[in-house]
């Protein structure tokens, strides 16, 4: 057991104090041993204690999950959170990040920001003395891949070769499973209408990242993307400030809702992912998340323990 910390130690040690803005910020090694220290960690097979060191937790979105998941993941390393709520602190009144980022920097161990711009993360970052970690934003959510492909190692017992059919909206947590993925050996499809679909820019991101021959795709047609899909991965419609648009996308999305027959036509070993909340009957209907084949709560549960490997490894733990 000694030997495989020390080795799981030297992978992560170039990890630490870095922040964590994006799922490319990890290289595949360290994304593997981030896997393995989580699993440990769920176990119980690996305690750590952090001596009391302290996350901020700045949230301009709405969280359950996120929100959750990181609390009690500091709480098992010993540690503490303080929520920095916008509404109750200077940034609500416009005070500048340069300053509230060096600020806290003096306070907090480390940040956990989900906001709406990947550029305000960017800049927390820059001005920050601490490792800033992405929670959420537009562009990206790597906290949320991590969990992800956790739950599908643990499922098939392998990642290279895997293939991932996300069925939906385009997102941001269609493009951080891109990223990731890519990384692992997964082969990511992105199924999405015309005009939804991924950040271009990330999809050449993705392929540049390859390893083990994965294959990054786009395409329309959900009843294709599917064939030998060992996974189907689904998520809202309208992502959070999109609710004004919540009408017209349920339109234009209704083809693409995960349901049994278009789970019928995946692999036999299929599981289902979905990040969470659901509109069931929406994007997924209540057969299928409520389904043996359904994952989604384990998924959920993942949240916590790869955050916790995370923290652990950014603040010393190792």
């Amino acid at each position: 057991m000694a030997s495989a910390s020390s080795s799981l130690a030297s992978k992560l040690s170039s990890f630490r104090k870095n922040s964590f803005l994006s799922s490319s910020d990890l290289n595949t090694d360290q994304v593997l041993s981030l896997f393995e220290l989580a699993k440990q960690l769920k176990s119980g097979n690996r305690r750590i204690d952090l001596g009391n060191r302290v996350l901020g937790l700045i949230f301009k979105k709405a969280s359950t999950r996120t929100r959750v998941s990181f609390q009690v993941a500091m709480a098992r390393l010993g540690g503490q959170t303080v929520d920095l709520n916008p509404q109750i602190t200077q940034l609500g009144r416009g005070e500048s990040i340069k300053d509230t980022a060096r600020v806290l920097g003096r306070y907090c161990d480390a940040l956990a920001i989900r906001t709406f711009s990947q550029q305000e993360l960017e800049e927390y970052a820059e001005w920050s003395n601490i490792p800033v970690i992405n929670a959420l934003t537009d562009l990206e959510h790597p906290c949320q891949a991590l969990a992800d492909y956790l739950t599908i190692q643990e499922k098939f017992g392998r990642l290279k070769g895997i293939n991932l059919s996300y069925i939906g909206d385009g997102n941001n947590v269609a493009n951080s499973l891109m990223i990731c993925g890519a990384m692992l050996g997964v082969n990511v499809k992105i199924c999405s209408p015309r005009g939804f679909e991924a950040d271009s820019q990330i999809l050449e991101k993705a392929r540049s990242l390859s390893e083990f021959g994965s294959k990054v795709s786009i395409c329309h047609d959900p009843s294709k993307a599917v064939k030998e899909a060992q996974v189907i991965y689904t998520d809202v419609w309208a992502s959070m400030g999109q609710e004004e648009e919540q009408l017209r996308r349920k339109e234009i999305f209704e083809k693409y809702k995960v349901d049994q027959k278009l789970i019928g036509l995946a692999d036999d070993e299929v599981i289902i992912l979905h990040c969470l909340p659901a509109h069931r009957g929406e994007e997924i209907t209540e057969e299928a998340l409520e389904s043996q084949r359904s994952n989604v709560f384990d998924q959920a549960e993942n949240r916590l323990h790869v955050q916790q490997a995370l923290l652990a490894v950014q603040l010393g733990g190792l």
